[in-house]
């Protein structure tokens, strides 16, 4: 795999990295002890980074993480988790407040079993901006709560995440420089919606890392296809199972393409999360970044979802 830095904060990390979310069953049951064996496999196979929530799985993906890390080095890898999007009891939560948010890193350090997070994020922030103080309040009270974590050495770096990268943008725009050292975006840089390449050159300007997610659009690019709850149209996850339909055909899977795709199109994304607690697929994926993408296949694919090609939706 191929090593960038994101932005300016010295982590080094692999064009491929893994994204927790799966461990708490976000997109389907799962076994324990499989997971905690997907993530040994990821970070003995090159991978670096391992991006979590307190939100994923309401707790239960920190808590699996937090087992499987006890055997691995610490120095073996970076790990992010996020603020500000929580549940219970099958209802979500938000809270950006500073006090909620300065609690949330020590409760998450404690299930994860480390006494250091080396990227803290503000978790899907337009749910705020939905809320009284809009966007404003994560760049007045959330950012600056986690800047003084980092002063006291509980963080190591500071982030935003959300599906818009647009809200991303605004808080960097309205936030004191170098407050904002990386964003994840999601669903914006697969072979459905490149949107996210069209904000590359601000994100450049202001020093900030860019890391992308979910390579397969949260399952709309792949054979197994949607959870009942992905927000996608019916127009859009039409499309793209025909285009799944289409790949199988063709003996090249479409979740082999869509990764490749998203790992290898553009340097100037630091690195691409998928999610997977199984340890095959775990494999099977690094795989695909080291082999070449067939240009034709992609072509005929993006012409086979057309119209629904940059087809947008808001996270629920």
């Amino acid at each position: 795999m191929v090593y960038n830095e994101i932005g300016r904060t010295g982590m080094r990390v692999a064009n491929l990295a893994f994204g927790a979310s799966s461990l708490g069953g976000v997109f389907h049951s799962i076994r324990e002890e499989e997971g905690i064996r997907a993530v040994h496999t990821a970070i003995d196979h090159g991978i670096n980074f391992i991006d979590v929530s307190p939100y994923y799985g309401h707790l239960k993906a920190e808590t699996v993480l937090g087992k499987a890390l006890r055997e691995i080095p610490r120095q073996k890898y970076y790990l992010s988790t996020k603020v500000g999007r929580y549940g219970q009891d099958g209802v979500n939560t938000w809270d950006y407040s500073a006090r909620r948010a300065t609690a949330s890193v020590y409760e998450s350090m404690e299930r994860l079993g480390v006494d250091y997070i080396d990227l803290i994020n503000v978790h899907d922030i337009e749910f705020q901006a939905r809320m009284e103080g809009g966007l404003q309040k994560i760049v007045d009270e959330t950012l600056p709560a986690l800047v003084a974590l980092k002063r006291k050495g509980v963080v190591g770096h500071v982030g935003i995440t959300d599906l818009q990268p647009e809200n991303l943008k605004w808080v960097v725009e309205h936030c004191e420089e170098g407050t904002v050292e990386s964003i994840l975006n999601f669903c914006h840089y697969s072979l459905n919606d490149t949107l996210l390449a069209d904000y590359l050159g601000f994100f450049e300007q202001h020093g900030v890392g860019v890391i992308n997610a979910s390579p397969l659009s949260m399952g709309l690019l792949s054979l197994r296809g949607t959870p009942e709850w992905h927000p996608a149209s019916r127009q859009l996850k039409d499309a793209c199972r025909n285009a799944a339909i289409y790949c199988q055909k063709q003996g090249y899977p479409i979740e082999k393409l869509a990764i490749q795709f998203s790992t290898s199109q553009n340097p100037r994304i630091a690195t691409t999360l998928f999610s997977s607690a199984n340890p095959d697929n775990v494999l099977k994926n690094i795989s695909y970044v080291n082999e070449p993408m067939d240009e034709g296949l992609l072509k005929e694919v993006q012409e086979i979802i057309g119209d629904q090609m940059f087809s947008r939706w808001k996270n629920t």
